[in-house]
């Protein structure tokens, strides 16, 4: 159990504790860079790094990636495992943990195990967000109004569900993100059916999954032979 402090992103600070924060920040207590013989980092999570870094010419520019190889690895962005990945990548801890309280897809504290993000943007709420989400949180056990403003989970710890700004896909408004897959367009009953087989472990509301759909204009392509080459 790491005894690393948990992190709290600044914009659920108050203008008071902001102020003290900034105030007591000495030089001295920045974290620096950790040395890998000073971690111990899970093979898995080390190979998915090392393999997004390879992929570009500057190394700060897999430090997403890197957090979400975390995220995936640990359920959300730990401080040992942004520890990890700062060994990993060779950058301080505190440049990893200032893109993790950035960006709202990144959790920087324990939240459900499947993530439900449902769109409240304008096509979908126009086509009826609002109700989607209240029956996402009925049949979750989730409080709506958290959910709506920063994310809620339910009880048991299985669903994660949070209102999220416009993920482009309005033509199956109104429409929801489950565990990273587009599905829609989503009523109240596909709500409370996706919630059930989620913690059943089973296959998510198959026949509104956008996966599954035909490709616009007609069938997809045969792939490319040449993409079995690159891929081995």
């Amino acid at each position: 159990m790491s005894d690393l402090p948990e992190i709290r992103p600044t914009n659920e600070m108050s203008a008071e504790e902001r102020l003290r924060l900034v105030q007591s920040m000495r030089p001295e207590d920045a974290e620096t860079v950790p040395e890998l013989h000073e971690v111990d980092v899970p093979d898995e999570l080390r190979g998915r790094i090392e393999t997004a870094m390879s992929k570009y010419p500057e190394i700060r520019s897999a430090a997403l990636p890197a957090l979400w190889a975390v995220q995936h690895h640990y359920g959300w962005c730990t401080r040992e495992g942004i520890r990890q990945a700062a060994a990993v990548m060779g950058v301080t801890p505190g440049y990893l943990e200032s893109l993790a309280t950035f960006y709202d897809l990144f959790r920087t504290s324990p939240v459900g195990r499947h993530q439900v993000l449902v769109c409240h943007n304008i096509s979908c709420w126009l086509r009826g967000a609002d109700d989607l989400m209240r029956a996402f949180c009925e049949a979750a056990g989730a409080d709506v109004d958290d959910a709506d403003h920063g994310g809620a989970s339910s009880p048991d710890g299985e669903v994660f569900l949070m209102g999220f700004e416009c993920m482009g896909g309005c033509d199956i408004a109104p429409m929801a993100s489950i565990d990273d897959r587009y599905y829609g367009p989503l009523d109240a009953d596909d709500a409370r059916a996706a919630v059930e087989q989620l913690r059943a472990g089973a296959d998510v509301l198959p026949g509104k999954a956008l996966v599954g759909r035909p490709a616009a204009g007609g069938p997809e392509p045969e792939p490319d032979p040449r993409l079995k080459e690159v891929g081995g």
